[in-house]
């Protein structure tokens, strides 16, 4: 495969968007190569301005990210055919559906082939956000270590084509930049730089205000001088934003020089701190090649580049006073080097053995050098500590670190559960060496005048016998059954489990839905301390309904005997001002001129919901296929968490309903059944989502999804996207009644908790500057009953809601359904991805090359006068997927411009902007912007098989001006090939 300096791994596209100037400075000045690793196509998004989805989508977004890089020099993504499903915030749910062990093999294949120096990407931690960003986290600590590994998919290091194990040797995953110095205005921006005290990562950084190849063109909006060159922070912002399925819009700004930087969390080789062990600034630290030393480069302490140097601990959590074990690990890159000494340097305070003798060090096998450190008893805990070695041989050095945490003698935590408990697990267990990134936060639930049980966990990590107490401070809205307790007598390494029983006493939902309840457990000599953040959320009990309410979208009098929710408040997005316009609450609660709000009822085995929803404009209309993605268009969600559970068996919304309802359609001709511009509703990032009403719904696998359900608005559109138009909506309000039957939920509802959430969505003016007309993009406010960030994905953040009376039927499971979501688009079908892997020879998507048994040679291509004529030979059966190209592979212009390409030529072409309203999207459909001229899939079962694609002239034409045939090959076992032959003036016998 292609050799890449430095590899990043990102779960969507647009997540990578940070590397896109670093690595233009790197390749520019450097001969650096990057490359990307994409999990998934982000297909399971919306699309903001065409109406692909899925695996079409697919398609559509990774040219998008091959658009962002390009110019950077970075042109190997490889995509891993990951279902990107919907949003969340569990890693175990996107394993569950991304396959660990397949996908973890890819990587491994990726990175063997590759041999990349450098890995950079998310955090594993829960800090990452998107449960999909978090897997891809862990990927990278995960596939750092397999590629090392030899007892890790064996079957890649044997037989014809066979890989050698490979070690990265630098990772930056879940570092911290914080710190001061350094400079955004010039070369070397971090020199000078000193991380934060709690920093402890090693701060890497490139200055991005190098010039770049890129010219400003005549006419630019920016009024630069046409001819100059761009910044690389200017191509690295146009890059950012050429996204435009997922609401980004052309940049048409100008970007200031900035510094980029990088905190490293893993080192296997030397390299350079931003200040040294005796506290004096290091200057080499703060160039802008800094990232590379040791890996790409050699380090400036001398060593032969490909010199592995790096510590391991014993224990990464110690306690003061416990001595543990810290050894150097040393082996030469390339030649002998002579004995040498080892030193450590450890907190001011510690004790360390002294330095010891090292090798001589061999490019054949390591050296080692174990020493003995102790933290004193009075050492900072709860804190992680910085240890260094310098290793001295000859006239060269070579400085590496890595760090521990020392714990108080006695640890009393918050119990974990659901995410939490799996992702520290996940660290202790598969990998230690992300320890430093940090262990999981204490958080937890409760709802309103409710009572729970909150079990702290103590643990003895000193050397002696201790006894104690545990203890909470309670905020004033919270009781406990005792706010202290004894953990007995614990022995060296021994647990125990101490309970309360804490009782929230709010009588009405406080402003400030999260509490800190300080968990204090005492020991021999003090004590220590854990904050535990629990979330108040809202409660009701849902009445039983003496009749059915009449779906009109009207609330009549008697046919909502429930509370009025206040779904008003405001989690993400602008302010409400005015109050009571689009958020919050101007007058009373249930007063539709004043406030948004909804009613609930049961009846019959269904709900009922009256939504009041105070909105002065009314958003883009969406088409019947574009009813899906509700955050780009007004609309209101509904969560229901049938069991309440959905937290705790890890699958989180995988296990819940969710569907979200658009108060009207751009659909005159009636194509949903819901009347004439009707409203229209989906499933979304729950048990079964896609579309759910009109012909469209028949479309998604196991439909029905939504069986039953019924909406009624009293929205009715204003007939255009046209702002000249006015869009108020009547009375500056909408209101929608829904039936939802209880049967349609994933598993019975346990009717004593019932999780419940809605939310809705405020879309206002979207059209760009200079139009008038609105776009189908993101640039809502979001409401709800139950008011957090993120608050759609984590159902232990939705309200209460008690059932009055009501008993679930005696054969409806209480156990969910099988989650349902679409599958990837297949690299086989990607014409780009097929042209990177017979460039770079990386099998599509990591997998397994086709062997010899069942593989096709392709003997001829011809270009006659009404056809193409494609010879292939075949070992075995398969699948053939032929593209025949025009032009450019490795990116499709993703905006309409004025500029000239005479004047601003490919590959900058489509990213400058000559008038403000340009950044229009081109024409996309089945042929990729016209890029495909022919696309035609075969099934292979001869041994010879020759292929005709007809041809009209202008279709031969283009293909003899800048041709290729594009074929890739997938056997039966998934196995894979691919091809990319030039057609360029070729015709028949050429």
């Amino acid at each position: 495969g292609v050799k890449l300096d430095v590899l990043g791994e990102w779960a969507h596209p647009d997540d990578d968007t940070s590397i896109i100037g670093p690595c233009g400075v790197w390749h520019d000045r450097y001969d650096i190569k990057c490359g990307i690793i994409m999990v998934t196509r982000g297909e399971g998004g919306g699309n903001a301005v065409g109406q692909e989805l899925g695996p079409e989508l697919g398609l559509r977004r990774e040219n998008e990210d091959r658009v962002a890089h390009f110019r950077s020099g970075t042109v190997d993504i490889f995509n891993l055919d990951r279902v990107d499903f919907f949003y969340n915030t569990s890693a175990p749910l996107t394993q569950h559906f991304w396959g660990q062990d397949e996908t973890l093999r890819r990587i491994t294949r990726i990175i063997r082939m590759t041999q990349p120096e450098i890995y950079i990407g998310f955090t594993p931690s829960l800090n990452a956000g998107h449960g999909n960003h978090q897997q891809a986290g862990r990927y990278i600590w995960e596939g750092v270590q397999a590629a090392a590994d030899p007892t890790m998919f064996p079957e890649q290091l044997r037989g014809k084509g066979a890989l050698d194990t490979w070690q990265v040797k630098k990772v930056f995953s879940g570092g911290s930049t914080a710190g001061t110095g350094g400079t955004t205005t010039a070369a070397d921006c971090t020199t000078g730089f000193v991380p934060a005290a709690t920093n402890l990562s090693t701060v890497a950084g490139v200055w991005t205000g190098y010039e770049s190849p890129y010219l400003w063109p005549p006419g630019n909006v920016q009024g630069q001088p046409p001819g100059t060159a761009k910044l690389w922070s200017q191509v690295a912002q146009e890059g950012a934003r050429a996204y435009p399925t997922q609401s980004r819009v052309m940049w048409q700004g100008v970007s200031a020089a900035g510094c980029s930087r990088f905190g490293m969390t893993d080192a296997y080789v030397p390299f350079q701190p931003n200040v040294n062990p005796d506290g004096t600034a290091n200057p080499a630290a703060g160039r802008d090649d800094a990232i590379l030393f040791g890996a790409s480069v050699a380090d400036p302490g001398g060593l032969p580049k490909g010199t592995l140097e790096y510590l391991t601990v014993s224990d990464f959590v110690n306690a003061p006073g416990a001595p543990f074990e810290v050894t150097l690990h040393v082996k030469s890159g390339r030649r002998t080097l002579p004995r040498g000494t080892a030193a450590l340097t450890v907190p001011d305070g510690w004790t360390v053995s002294g330095p010891q003798s090292i090798g001589p060090i061999s490019d054949r096998r390591e050296s080692t050098a174990t020493f003995t450190v102790t933290p004193p008893a009075s050492a900072a805990v709860n804190t992680n500590h910085r240890i260094s070695a310098l290793l001295t041989t000859g006239d060269d050095t070579g400085y590496t670190d890595t760090v521990v945490r020392v714990a108080p003698p006695v640890e009393g935590k918050f119990e974990r559960w659901g995410k939490w408990e799996e992702y520290d697990a996940w660290l202790t267990r598969t990998a230690p060496r992300a320890q430093r990134v940090g262990f999981s936060a204490a958080a937890q639930s409760i709802g309103m005048g409710e009572t729970l049980t909150v079990p702290v966990e103590v643990h003895n990590w000193s050397t002696v016998p201790q006894t104690g107490t545990v203890a909470l401070t309670l905020p004033g809205n919270f009781t406990a059954d005792a706010t202290s307790k004894p953990y007995g007598t614990l022995a060296p390494g021994a647990d125990a489990t101490v309970e309360f029983t804490v009782t929230n006493t709010d009588t009405t939902l406080p402003a400030a839905q999260n509490a800190s309840i300080r968990i204090t457990t005492s020991y021999d000599g003090g004590s220590a301390f854990e904050d535990l953040t629990m979330s108040v959320v809202p409660t009701t009990t849902i009445p039983e309904a003496a009749a059915a309410p009449a779906l009109d979208g009207t609330e009549s009098a008697g046919e909502y005997s429930g509370p009025a929710l206040d779904v008003g408040k405001r989690w993400e997005g602008g302010v409400c001002n005015p109050v009571g316009t689009d958020c919050g609450t101007a007058g009373t609660v249930g007063d539709p001129a004043t406030s948004t709000y909804a009613r609930v009822v049961q009846h019959d085995d269904a709900l009922y919901l009256f939504i009041n929803v105070r909105d002065e404009f009314q958003s883009y209309a969406v088409k019947p296929a574009e009813c899906v993605a509700h955050w780009l268009a007004d609309s209101v969600e509904i969560l229901i968490d049938p069991r309440g559970n959905s937290m705790e068996n890890l699958l989180e919304t995988a296990t819940t309903f969710k569907l979200g309802v658009f108060p009207f359609t751009d659909d005159p001709s009636n194509f949903n059944g819901n009347g004439a511009n009707g409203p229209c509703w989906s499933r979304d990032a729950d048990n079964h989502q896609g579309y759910s009403t009109g012909p469209l719904a028949a479309t998604v696998p196991g439909a029905p999804n939504a069986a039953g359900v019924q909406v009624a608005s009293s929205a009715t559109w204003v007939g255009t996207n046209e702002t000249t138009t006015d869009h108020s909506y009547a009375g500056g309000r909408y209101a929608l009644e829904v039936k939802i039957p209880l049967a349609v939920l994933p598993s019975a509802v346990d009717p004593n908790l019932m999780g419940l959430n809605i939310t809705p969505y405020d879309n206002d003016d979207t059209s760009a500057a200079g139009t008038t007309t609105l776009r189908h993009i993101d640039n809502s406010s979001r409401l709800s009953w139950s008011a957090f960030g993120s608050v759609q994905s984590n159902p232990y953040l939705w309200g209460h809601a008690r059932l009055a009376d009501y008993t679930p039927p005696a054969d409806r499971p209480t156990t969910p359904a099988e989650p349902s979501v679409e599958s990837p688009l297949n690299g086989v079908d990607s014409p780009q991805t097929i042209h990177q892997s017979a460039r770079d020879g990386v099998p599509i998507a990591g997998r397994v090359p086709a062997p010899p048994s069942n593989r096709i040679t392709v003997k001829d291509v011809d270009l006659e006068r009404w056809y193409a004529e494609i010879e292939l030979h075949a070992t075995g059966r398969g699948r053939a997927h032929v593209f025949l190209w025009s032009g450019e592979k490795g990116y499709i212009p993703v905006w309409t411009t004025s500029c000239s390409p005479a004047t601003n030529p490919p590959p900058d072409y489509g990213l400058s902007a000559c008038a403000i309203t340009d950044g229009g999207t081109p024409p996309w459909g089945t042929d990729m912007s016209g890029r495909v001229i022919r696309d035609v899939v075969v099934d292979v079962t001869r041994r010879h098989q020759t292929i005709r694609i007809p041809l009209d002239s202008a279709a031969r034409a283009a293909l003899e001006r800048d041709g290729s045939a594009l074929i890739s090959f997938e056997t039966p076992a998934g196995e894979v090939q691919a091809f990319d032959i030039s057609l360029a003036r070729r015709r028949s016998g050429g």
